[in-house]
């Protein structure tokens, strides 16, 4: 009556989890998401490289550069985004150079480097949110406002 386990069957719910959660969460949290995953695929390509397991390192920066590249650096507003944006996108752009060269030389220190880059934007990005959540109804802004910080 049933069938065995079938790991096509288990993509492809995964698969449709996935989309659904994508639809019903905001685009703060997908942007954490992104930042969290390149953060994953390089520590898994740095951990395929003291292995040696060559795949899973091209495969792991390979994931990567595709999140920098089609994830963060597309969901930037280069029109309104102004020098933020601009600077995000240099960052971004720069940390595809150099993932791409630790992959080609085989270089940790690299990979390092660029963690040591997106982390702090990453904590930065997510305490946005916390910041944001703590904030009293009286002092925050309208939904979808800037929010303008003094320095």
């Amino acid at each position: 009556m049933f069938s065995a386990y079938s790991p096509r069957a288990a993509n492809a719910y995964q698969r449709i989890n996935v989309e659904t959660s994508m639809h019903t969460m905001d685009q703060h949290q997908l942007v954490s998401l992104l930042y969290e995953g390149v953060l994953n695929a390089i520590a898994t390509a740095r951990g395929a490289l003291a292995r040696g397991d060559v795949l899973g390192k091209v495969n792991a920066i390979s994931k990567a550069v595709r999140i920098l590249e089609e994830g963060l650096s597309t969901s930037l507003d280069k029109v309104d985004g102004g020098e933020l944006a601009e600077n995000l996108g240099a960052l971004y752009d720069y940390c595809m150079r150099r993932l791409i060269l630790a992959n080609a030389r085989n270089d940790d220190a690299i990979m390092q480097e660029v963690m040591r880059l997106i982390e702090p934007v990453a904590q930065g990005w997510n305490e946005i949110k916390k910041n944001g959540a703590s904030a009293s109804p009286a002092n925050s802004p309208a939904a979808g406002q800037p929010v303008l910080v003094e320095a």
